[in-house]
């Protein structure tokens, strides 16, 4: 199973791949998790999109937000989605080193937070990242802060 990816601009994006990233982004955190909140949050023209494609279909995605604006500090990775179809292929590990990858490009020697869906956190400390601050509810789901060290810092 090879996953094509892509990351555009806003500007940069199809109708289509937009639309793609709705949908998939309402079947996952809206549908699946059963999680009504307004996900055209306003972030989306200043973010980059990851995307990862299946035989013509999104099957993963990751936005990656610039520093200052879900984080006064620090660049953020969010929306992190993996499809169904490969969900518990690795599929996600995958994924998340794209978007390290790309975050530290576009936004290189700068720490990365991301706001994790508390079950999620052995996961995503695989990838280098560490818990900062206490539990809280978003959107009525238990998630946590986390950060990774710049690349730079680490070595």
């Amino acid at each position: 199973m090879n996953i094509e990816y892509s990351c555009k601009t806003f500007q940069a994006l199809s109708l289509q791949e937009l639309y793609d990233v709705m949908v998939l982004r309402q079947a996952v955190f809206v549908v699946e998790q059963n999680c009504p909140y307004l996900d055209a949050d306003g972030q989306d023209q200043v973010s980059h999109h990851l995307m990862g494609w299946l035989a013509g279909e999104l099957v993963a995605y990751v936005r990656i937000l610039p520093k200052g604006t879900t984080y006064e500090s620090y660049p953020a990775i969010g929306r992190v989605i993996t499809g169904q179809t490969i969900r518990g292929k690795g599929k996600g590990m995958e994924l998340m080193q794209q978007a390290i990858a790309i975050s530290e490009q576009l936004y290189p020697h700068q720490a990365i937070k991301l706001s994790a869906q508390a079950h999620l956190q052995r996961f995503y400390s695989s990838l280098g990242f560490v818990v900062v601050g206490e539990g809280y509810l978003e959107d009525g789901i238990p998630h946590i802060a986390m950060i990774r060290e710049a690349a730079s810092l680490v070595e």
